[in-house]
């Protein structure tokens, strides 16, 4: 499979290069492609001119971590010290007890850059904010994006519409190569699913039902991009508020679905009921759903929509505005935004509907409405129309 350069991590990791006063903590879910970012941004070291001998990198997954602790991992890393600064890379990190205290130690006894990986949101809470006091900075990694996708995929023989279906259906994971036969696909995203939910979820939370984190999973899967909340999860479920609660943060914490909050407009505060969860690849979802390719992809797309934003390091919350809805209201460096994902707004029904909410906001702050539709000569003054396609590999 061709190797395609994670250009916005990389620029990201590039930019905190020597700031050696912080952890780069790499995070997102199995299989997204942190592994492949450590060891491209080691052969850039490397093109820069700092020697193999003074890189350190370590796989925590490895069976000869098995076992053993941080002390160990410590004696790994000083055994390799050398004079000059150290380059230290540990992969998956959160395997190993307590290792949070060898990486502090790593910042006071040694002239190290440190880079770990996890594939958990834990590495971020009680660990970190007890033993480093916030000398941390967190990239936090999404599978390929849609021009990702493309730079993997397409060989120009097909059109760029043909690969957003494929791109919707087959999902953003780079361990997926989208030519294969989709059975092939679907069994290797459902083994990354099982695979999170036993080392990432079961393992964290020390729960041996996995049938039931699995059952709240695709609960989720199934309602992605609908209004949910923990309550209406339990009792469709038939379990108690609190353990739904808590398989939902495991879930989180894995990268499995991520959480948008809900934003009221008017009152211009967050809710605290009624948020929206959307997958962390569309592919997983419907493999592990089984999802026959003829399904209405609709939620699919305000799913990727949301992704991207993400990606482009937004913080993005669900829109309510009186009784109507914004998808998103996205927030970044101090400005907010707002967007309407729509596969089509050629349908005067669906032309209303969307644009109903758009219009009766009056901040000035900048609305796009996101179609599949192409030049659309009836969108009012104040409100910018983009075609998804251009809009997900514009730069």
């Amino acid at each position: 499979m061709k190797e395609v350069l994670r250009r916005r991590y990389l620029s990201r990791l590039m930019r905190e290069k020597d700031r050696k006063h912080l952890v780069k903590i790499i995070t997102g879910i199995r299989r997204c492609g942190k592994s492949t970012l450590m060891a491209q941004f080691i052969r850039l070291l490397k093109e820069s001119g700092v020697s193999d001998e003074n890189i350190v990198s370590l796989n925590a997954e490895s069976f000869e971590f098995d076992g053993k602790d941080y002390s160990y991992l410590y004696d790994k890393v000083k055994d390799r010290r050398v004079e000059g600064r150290m380059y230290v890379f540990i992969d998956e990190i959160q395997r190993i007890p307590g290792w949070e205290r060898a990486v502090n130690a790593f910042m006071v006894d040694f002239d190290a850059d440190i880079y770990i990986t996890g594939s958990n949101g834990r590495l971020l809470s009680t660990e970190l904010s007890t033993n480093l006091s916030g000398r941390c900075v967190q990239i936090a990694m999404l599978p390929f994006s849609f021009g990702e996708f493309l730079e993997m995929n397409d060989d120009g023989s097909r059109s760029k519409e043909h690969w957003f279906n494929e791109y919707v259906r087959k999902g953003s994971m780079p361990v997926i190569n989208a030519n294969a036969p989709e059975s092939d696909i679907n069994e290797t995203l459902v083994g990354v699913f099982n695979t999170v939910v036993v080392k990432d979820v079961l393992t964290r939370m020390g729960a041996p039902d996995a049938s039931k984190i699995e059952g709240i999973a695709r609960f989720l899967f199934s309602n992605t991009g609908n209004t949910t909340s923990v309550h209406n999860i339990a009792v469709s479920m038939g379990e108690d508020d609190r353990a739904v609660k808590r398989c939902v943060e495991s879930l989180m914490d894995a990268y499995v679905i991520h959480k948008a909050e809900r934003f009221d407009i008017r009152g211009k505060k967050l809710l605290k009921t009624m948020e929206k969860y959307y997958v962390a690849d569309t592919g997983m979802r419907n493999a592990v759903l089984g999802i026959s390719s003829r399904e209405d992809d609709s939620r699919l797309i305000e799913n990727i929509v949301y992704l991207e934003l993400r990606r482009r390091g937004y913080d993005v919350a669900v829109g309510k505005f009186g009784d109507s809805e914004v998808d998103f209201t996205a927030a970044r460096n101090g400005a907010v935004e707002y967007y309407q994902v729509s596969r089509s707004i050629v349908s005067d029904s669906t032309y209303d509907r969307e644009m109903r909410p758009l219009n009766g906001i009056r901040d000035h702050r900048k609305k796009t409405i996101l179609t599949l539709d192409g030049f659309l000569s009836n969108v009012p003054d104040g409100i910018i129309h983009k075609n998804i396609i251009d809009w997900l590999t514009e730069e």
